[in-house]
């Protein structure tokens, strides 16, 4: 239905882009989110046939899609509201000291535009990672015009909600070439993007493979950019002992329902669960294979995704010493994927990179160390992820002080008592983490702080009150949050 962008095509995009940059940075923030604000009003506006096209696309059932739509227009919104408020901005004034030898400048600093941000839509968030996702809602808010390349899994639902965008534009009469939305299944077309001299930076969430070879581009260029990729985790919980002893059978249940939500095909999910051999963990075991049973296998997003799963678990149970515990009783279908589980022993696991791994799916491993040692051992050589767990009471865990510093230390998100899978969108969120989980841990690409990645700091020195920014004004016209000589404040300078 829809064909390949050409070359010229992304030339004049991208050059729109570029024309599009130096009028939309200079809006107001009020412009800019009262424009993210339309985006949200028109995507309700698409009502259920938005719905139900992305339901024919990804299999995703329609109450996950509602409320995955619904998570989308509260990012804008709340995005909207910080983009108003200016906090992100990071504003910074120091006023002269004329008779301080040398003198002192006056220095003022703040965030601004770095230009235009090209998204790459997820295949497995067709709304909140995807067209009008989080980058594009992020990139909009630090003053950055968006050109989206349109995911192939969910391409018609991606083509719906590019409308919905620029009816918006339209409506609140942004600057043309504000939003462009490029079709392109080839990876020609993401390289084109991407090393377009007029791209100031790269927003992605997807597979490893793909996201590296964007970072790759984008630091390859003559003028490298950055390039923010989530690329994956398996998320990795820690059963310490005290814990486990007293909730083994509760803290199953609780696993088997987070590894098979949505079948698996969150980023969050939790692919390897950590213990020590003990008579808990095999009640854990065998309470966590007893509850995979009896899950209802269902349709994976497309068949490509079906495929890898089924290739890359078979893969990781082939793998020396590696035990089937448990796959659902229930038989599977075309394009579903088999909830499973399987275990070895921590010095099998420490021993096979295979096993680090992503299965992306309803699959977990369990790892049963032979002692605490063992398991800080696992601990340090584990990659960075996006969450780690511990299921532990409060001595496990000033107990084992090592250990806690070990988990800590490999991931952006650390959870206690709880499961990774489920994202709040709020500022305290940090869903990011150390490579390969992310290409910058610096950087959430949920809640608001992520509108920093778009944007770069800047510094004004003598300059004259009138000739300033809004944000960096004595007056403070915008009534701001600012750092004025070491004190937080709204007042006047």
């Amino acid at each position: 239905m829809f064909n390949d962008a050409s070359t010229e095509e992304i030339e004049l995009a991208m050059n729109a882009a570029w024309t599009a940059f130096h009028a939309y940075r200079k809006l107001p923030l009020k412009r800019r989110a009262d424009f993210m604000r339309a985006i949200a009003i028109e995507l309700e506006n698409c009502g259920d046939t938005l719905i139900q096209t992305a339901m024919t696309e990804t299999n995703l059932p329609e109450a996950r899609l509602r409320g995955e739509k619904a998570r989308t227009i509260f990012q804008l919104n709340s995005y909207a509201a910080a983009c108003e408020k200016g906090e992100w901005l990071g504003v910074s004034i120091d006023t002269a000291v004329r008779d301080k030898v040398p003198p002192k400048p006056d220095i003022r600093k703040m965030l601004v535009p770095v230009g235009p941000v090209v998204v790459f839509g997820a295949s497995n968030f067709p709304f909140a990672y995807s067209t009008a996702g989080g980058d594009t809602a992020c990139a909009f808010a630090a003053g950055c015009p968006v050109i989206v390349k349109a995911h192939p899994a969910h391409i018609q639902t991606s083509q719906m909600v590019a409308e919905a965008i620029l009816i918006a534009a339209d409506k609140c009469q942004m600057p043309k070439g504000i939003f462009a939305h490029i079709h392109g299944a080839s990876f020609e077309t993401g390289k084109t993007l991407v090393t377009h001299l007029y791209t100031k930076a790269v927003g992605f969430t997807g597979s490893y493979g793909g996201g590296k070879q964007l970072f790759d581009w984008g630091n390859q260029r003559k003028e490298p950019i950055p390039v923010f990729a989530e690329m994956g985790s398996v998320n990795p919980v820690f059963l310490l002992p005290e814990k486990l002893k007293t909730s083994a059978t509760e803290i199953a249940q609780q696993y088997a329902g987070s590894i098979t939500l949505g079948v698996g095909q969150f980023c969050t999910n939790p692919g390897l669960i950590i213990g020590i051999e003990s008579e808990a963990l095999q009640l854990f075991i065998q309470e966590l294979g007893a509850a995979i049973q009896k899950v209802i296998p269902a349709p994976m997003l497309h068949p490509g995704i079906a495929a890898a799963y089924t290739k890359n678990k078979a893969n990781a149970l082939q793998q020396e010493a590696v035990q089937l515990v448990a796959a659902s009783a229930i038989a599977v279908k075309e394009n579903e994927g088999t909830p499973t589980v399987a275990s070895a022993t921590g010095e099998t696991f420490l021993n096979n990179p295979v096993l680090h791994q992503e299965v992306f799916g309803p699959y977990s491993l369990v790892i049963r160390c032979k002692d605490m040692a063992e398991m800080i051992e696992v601990a340090q050589q584990l990659e960075g992820q996006l969450t780690s767990t511990l299921m532990a009471t409060d001595t496990d865990i000033t107990s084992n002080e090592v250990l806690v510093e070990a988990v800590k230390n490999i991931c952006g998100r650390f959870i206690l008592n709880s499961v990774p899978t489920g994202v709040e969108v709020c500022l305290s969120m940090h869903h990011g983490g150390p490579f390969p989980a992310c290409t910058d841990s610096r950087f959430t690409s949920v809640g608001a702080d992520g509108i920093k990645r778009f944007a770069r700091p800047i510094a004004f020195q003598n300059w004259g009150n009138q000739l300033l920014p809004d944000e960096l004004k004595n007056e403070n016209p915008l009534a701001i949050w600012r750092t004025v000589n070491n004190e937080l404040t709204k007042a006047v300078v």
